[in-house]
């Protein structure tokens, strides 16, 4: 039943849906991929979305599935941790793990998407399409209703099988909504913040104002700017800041005046090298930050949601992009089964997959408020700099909570959840008790936090938690 001969079409190239076409294509499938933007190679379109974003090691996965680790490698920017700036224009770094080897990359969605697509067209059975938006999808037929942005006209296309990765406003999410033919559950929250793209451009010489290797982080309790690293010299600085709440908002942001004492109060450091702030302020529009859970993803054997189409969640953990790598991953893995039919690999790889892509949708609003003002907290320094020494000290033993998100790729984010919740409560109660200080023998340390950590672990799964 899923053999190769048969037709399948991906609607939106983005960086899913190009990572997809490019492992079927790989896979021997006949792929038809149709996006409604023009092609990024040829036209330059950010238009306010993020134009660079956190890759690590679950994104990675799925970039040595398709052999192109080496290209990608060259894409990125490594950022070892966060630099933290206080209102003052301190700064202090606090590193993503007590591992050298592990950190972060900063890198260029443009690029990576580019990349992406021209392997992908590489394959005789992998075809692009660009400037068609999909306007609906009849499940029943297994077709999509298309219009062609240049000549205005509508088509349809047919095939054995439809995937949307065409990201959180998904044409064929909304199908499924209103089409009524089957028990759709859907769920959009979104953060009573909006956030706004900005930028430090580089040096006269082409360098970076700021340090390179960090991702550079304002946390101001309700609000907070971040800037990630980019390869020509500049940073991608993003706002995240309440659309009506608070002294200064979005709502009541309005002219150069009030944006320039905003920036002049809370981030002085950042307002001496982004000359360009108001130009970029009032050009640039106000996006919101939304999670979006669905089930199921899948309609009978012929139709799948993947990526953001089926799980949109917010930045805060820098895991949007690689949990829809991951996707690709753990679709391929199912594809490897040999299933006899497409309703078995789609339900197996939603079975699989769900779980964990709840998961890191709950992880990403925790990091939200831990960005914003835990990271400023003393109590949460301590904690952090405990877990950078036990990571140091016991590389084999002991990970935290980021850790086992970002670094361990062969765990599922539900289990690196759990887990990591449990070892951050247990050495926030050991430090608040005073069972355990910085200055204490770390074997010792490490006894203690892993007791505590499995007894909150068991009482996890005795309350039906786990």
């Amino acid at each position: 039943m899923t053999d190769k001969q048969q037709n399948i079409l991906i609607i939106g190239a983005g960086l899913c849906g190009s990572l997809l076409a490019l492992r079927l294509g790989q896979r021997g499938y006949n792929v038809s991929v149709y996006e409604k933007r023009p092609d990024l190679r040829k036209v330059n379109i950010s238009a306010g979305r993020s134009i660079n974003l956190a890759f690590s090691d679950r994104g990675n996965k799925a970039i040595k599935l398709v052999g192109l680790e080496e290209q990608v490698k060259s894409l990125c920017i490594p950022m070892n941790g966060r630099m933290i700036h206080d209102v003052h224009g301190n700064t202090f770094q606090s590193n993503y793990s007590g591992r050298e080897y592990e950190f972060i990359n900063s890198v260029s969605r443009g690029d990576l998407n580019a990349l992406l697509l021209t392997e992908a067209e590489m394959h005789k059975n992998v075809n692009i399409y660009f400037n068609r938006k999909c306007k609906s999808v009849d499940f029943e037929k297994t077709t999509a209703l298309f219009e062609d942005y240049e000549t205005k006209k509508q088509f349809v296309e047919d095939a054995d099988v439809i995937i949307a990765t065409d990201g959180a406003g998904s044409a064929m999410r909304k199908s499924y909504y209103l089409g009524k033919k089957f028990l759709f559950s859907f769920s959009q929250d979104y953060l009573t913040h909006g956030y706004k793209e900005l930028s430090i451009l580089p040096d006269e010489k082409n360098g970076y104002r700021t340090y390179k290797n960090a991702l550079h982080i304002w946390p101001r309790k309700d609000f907070m700017l971040i800037a990630l690293p980019n390869l020509d010299g500049s940073f991608t600085v993003t706002l995240f800041l309440s659309y009506e709440d608070g002294e200064y908002n979005f709502n009541n942001l309005t002219t150069e005046k009030s944006v320039l004492e905003f920036f002049k109060k809370e981030f002085p450091d950042a307002l001496v090298i982004m000359p360009n702030l108001l130009d970029d302020f009032f050009k640039n529009p106000t996006s919101p930050l939304g999670t979006i859970k669905c089930s199921p993803w899948h309609y009978k054997g012929n139709t799948l949601l993947m990526g953001d189409a089926a799980h949109a969640i917010v930045p805060f953990y820098g895991q949007g992009m690689n949990a829809s790598f991951e996707d690709v991953v753990e679709f391929d893995k199912v594809l490897a089964q040999n299933l006899k039919t497409w309703e078995q690999v789609f339900k197996t790889y939603e079975s699989n997959r769900k779980k964990n892509t709840d998961a890191i949708a709950d992880l990403a609003i925790d990091n939200f408020h831990e960005m914003k003002d835990h990271v400023a907290h003393p109590i949460f320094q301590k904690k952090r700099k405990l877990e950078m020494a036990l990571e140091k000290e016991f590389p084999d033993r002991y990970s935290s909570k980021y850790s086992l998100v970002t670094f361990n790729e062969n765990i599922g984010y539900r289990e690196a959840m759990l887990r990591g919740r449990a070892q951050d409560k247990a050495i926030l109660n050991l430090l608040t008790n005073d069972e355990i200080s910085l200055e204490d023998d770390l074997k010792s340390t490490l006894e203690k936090v892993m007791k505590e950590t499995e007894a909150i672990l068991e009482d996890d799964r005795i309350a039906g938690l786990k």
